[in-house]
This record gives structure tokens, C-alpha cells and sequence, in this order.
């Protein structure tokens, strides 16, 4: 049978054989293995390279993805020193060989990412090991709670679990993770996405877009399926009021934007995909502008004048609403934020984000908002604001990886 699909590229690399010329990249102590999955991850990782870089020059990083998607956006992100691998599939023979190649003084999972015969393995070889950024949400808990017995011998194999909030900490320390490898250091996304905002994007997405200063420009970012139809429900009604408001569809999986791009277009609007979208073209733009393209979804928040956070009418947990709060935007979302609560509550307890739950809802807030330019202004400084009062997790997060390294330093043996 032939490799196909998600190992198809790359495959030697799932079984843990690492490329020479990332091998030769990796000279020199102490060495770090962060390992990443999603874009949000990723950032993450930057703020901690970043800050690690800073503290400890002489350190050598090397980070995994699981997906071709993470790869490029991974080596798009991070500096060129930095290389970048697919990760070892957690079978133990090929975690085995990969940390053997390796030999990372510090093995750093991000957020959510627990994986057991990784563990097992690095504890066999004598690595030390943390969960960096952590978050375990509502929606998960009662799943890991379920298998409790086996997730607590996995978290057994963890030194440090460096949590994101006090309930992340409560949580993960209720799945079975000892209270005294648990502490909270907040966010380390904060960092990187301020340091990600630049003047050039938003220049740049106006340009391509033949935006005017006064346009109208509505983003819904990373909607998932069974919103759209709800989005352009609570449009059409805004361009009653507001007919020269543009609308920004950003679905969370790009591979649906056909399919929208089609219902939009049945449903009566004008509509076009980002990739068919000539750079300098002199016409406006359709009502309705699907981003078909990966990557740019945050630059496309610098030209909003109102945001909508997808995943969140529907059950889904939410998206992160600093993206565009960073950017000095009104965000709005609705009632299912369970994967980004302290995100939300950052900006609640500013008065800078707004939960609604209907279409009519949605209309009537972005009319409301509109109509009034001083508000709407003063919420988006209200959320940049919000944001900027929150840096400083990444030095926080770092500096347990700094940690578990000076103190792994000197060995390089199984831990019994």
C-alpha cells in the first residue's frame, strides 16, 4: 500500500528520521524542542523564541508541526535559525528515534497538546519536559475526566504545567496533575500579537481592496459552518441602513470559501473570492469578499471598522478576540467563547467586546455602532488598550522553559 494523505509528504519525517541539514542546525546548548500544531500555537512559539533568544544566546530551538499548512506558516514566522520539522507520529520507536537525533535538553508542548508515548519517552531519556501556555477548556475537561486514571499517569510524565489562567490551572490539576508542577503565568499570544501589528498591512489590504478612509468594512473572521447563513441574514439587514458596508467572510477552513462564495451569491449579493482579486485593480469591490487565502485573516482585521469572531454562534468555543481588539477594532462574538474566556474577559472588563446571540441582534449592534463614530472609536482604543496591559506573559512563560534547561543542563541520562 502506498503512503497517501496526511503522511504522504515528508513521511520519513513522522517516523522520526530529522533532515541532516536541520541536525547541522542545532549545535551548540541548551537545545529546546517546542512543538506546535495550529497558527495560534505557532505565534505563541515566536513570542517564546523570541524571549529566549533574548535571555539565552547561546540556546538552539527547533520546532514541530504536525501539518504541511503549520510547516509554512511556522517558517514564514520564525527567524531563519529556527528550523522547523514535522513531528514524530506518538508511536514510541518513532519519538524514540526522533528525540534521540535531537537530544533536546527541554521538550515544551504548547497549550493543549498532550501527548503520551512522547512523554514516556523523553522521561525514559532523561529530557525534561512542560506544557507551555497551557489551557484546558470547559468543552474538554469532561473528556479527559473521563479517562482520568490514563491521563493522570501521562501528566505524571510532565515536570512543569504552566497554565494560562488560575480555572486552566484548577483543571488541569483535576485531570491529575500534581499541585506542585502546576503555576499560572498567563498569555504569551498577547506578546507576539502586538509586536505582529504594522502600519504596512493595513496600507497594504486598503490598497488591494480600493478601500477609501470612510468605507464601511465589516471582517466576520473564522466562521464555521452554520454561520454564514446568519452573517449575511444580519447584512442584509445593515445595508438597509448602511448600503455602502462591505462585508469580509473569513471562514475558519479555507476549503468551504467556494461553497460560501456560492450560497452568497444565490442569496442576491455581489460577491468575489480574495484570490481573484488583482493587486491595483480600480473598481470597487463586491458586497461580499470571501478570504480564500491562507494567512492573511489578521492583516484583514487592520481595515475593519467592526469585527465578528466566528466559532461562536454555533458550539464551537470561539476565536481569539485580542486578534482585533490589538488592532483597535470593536469586536464582537457570540454567546460560545469557552476556548478563549480570559480573552473575552479582557475585554468585557474594558467594555471593549459585545456578546450577541441572533442575527437581529448582530444587525442592530453594528447599525448602532456605525451610527455613532465616537463610540465605536473609543471601544476600538478601549480594546488596543486592553491588550497593551497584558504584555509581559512571554517573559512569564519563557522563563519556566529557562528553567527546567539550567536545571537539565548537566545530565544527559534516563530519569529512573
Amino acid at each position: 500500500m502506498g503512503v497517501t494523505g496526511r503522511y504522504a509528504s515528508h513521511f520519513l519525517e513522522r517516523l522520526g528520521r530529522i533532515p541532516h541539514d536541520r541536525r547541522q542546525a542545532l549545535s551548540g546548548r541548551p537545545r529546546i524542542w517546542i512543538h506546535a500544531v495550529s497558527l495560534g500555537e505557532v505565534r505563541v512559539a515566536g513570542s517564546l523564541i523570541d524571549t529566549l533568544k533574548q535571555e539565552l544566546p547561546a540556546c538552539r530551538v527547533i520546532l514541530s508541526t504536525t501539518t504541511a499548512h503549520g510547516r509554512e506558516m511556522a517558517k514564514e514566522q520564525l527567524k531563519e535559525d529556527v528550523p522547523v520539522i514535522y513531528a514524530p507520529i506518538d508511536l514510541i520507536w518513532c519519538v524514540r528515534k526522533a528525540l534521540g537525533t535531537i537530544r533536546p535538553d527541554v521538550m515544551v508542548f504548547l497549550e493543549t497538546e498532550i501527548w503520551p508515548a512522547w512523554l514516556f519517552e523523553a522521561r525514559r531519556m532523561g529530557i525534561r519536559t512542560a506544557l507551555i501556555n497551557g489551557r484546558i477548556s470547559i468543552r474538554s475537561i469532561n473528556g479527559y475526566l473521563k479517562i482520568r486514571s490514563f491521563i493522570k499517569q501521562v501528566l505524571g510524565h510532565m515536570d512543569v504545567f504552566s497554565m494560562i489562567l488560575e480555572a486552566d490551572a484548577r483543571r488541569i490539576i483535576a485531570m491529575g496533575a500534581r499541585a506542585d508542577r502546576v503555576e499560572v503565568n498567563g498569555n504569551a499570544k498577547y506578546d507576539r500579537l502586538i509586536s505582529a501589528v504594522d502600519g504596512k498591512l493595513e496600507e497594504k489590504n486598503r490598497l488591494l481592496l480600493n478601500l477609501k478612509p470612510s468605507d464601511r468594512v465589516l471582517v466576520a473572521g473564522s466562521t464555521r459552518q452554520g454561520e454564514e447563513e446568519m452573517i449575511l441574514e444580519a447584512y442584509r439587514d445593515i445595508l438597509k441602513h448602511c448600503p455602502d458596508t462591505i462585508l469580509i467572510l473569513a471562514p475558519r477552513h479555507v476549503e468551504r470559501a467556494s461553497a460560501i462564495h456560492r450560497m452568497t451569491t444565490r442569496q442576491g449579493f455581489s460577491c468575489q473570492l480574495r484570490s481573484r482579486i488583482k493587486k491595483g485593480q480600480s473598481h470597487r469591490m463586491a458586497q461580499v469578499v470571501v478570504l480564500d487565502t491562507f494567512g492573511e485573516l489578521f492583516g484583514m482585521y487592520s481595515v475593519a471598522s467592526i469585527v465578528f469572531l466566528g466559532a461562536s454562534l454555533v458550539p464551537l468555543g470561539g476565536q481569539n478576540p485580542l486578534e482585533p481588539a490589538v488592532w483597535g477594532k470593536p469586536v464582537l462574538y457570540g454567546p460560545s467563547m469557552e476556548d478563549f474566556l480570559d480573552a473575552k474577559g479582557i475585554l468585557e472588563s474594558a467594555d471593549a467586546g459585545i456578546c450577541i446571540s441572533t442575527p437581529a441582534e448582530f444587525s442592530e449592534t453594528v447599525r448602532r455602532l456605525f451610527a455613532d463614530d465616537k463610540m465605536r472609536t473609543s471601544m476600538g482604543e478601549r480594546a488596543r488598550a486592553a491588550v497593551m496591559q497584558h504584555r509581559g506573559a512571554a517573559r512569564q512563560q519563557a522563563a519556566v522553559v529557562m528553567r527546567l534547561a539550567h536545571q537539565n543542563a548537566p545530565q544527559h541520562g534516563p530519569r529512573l
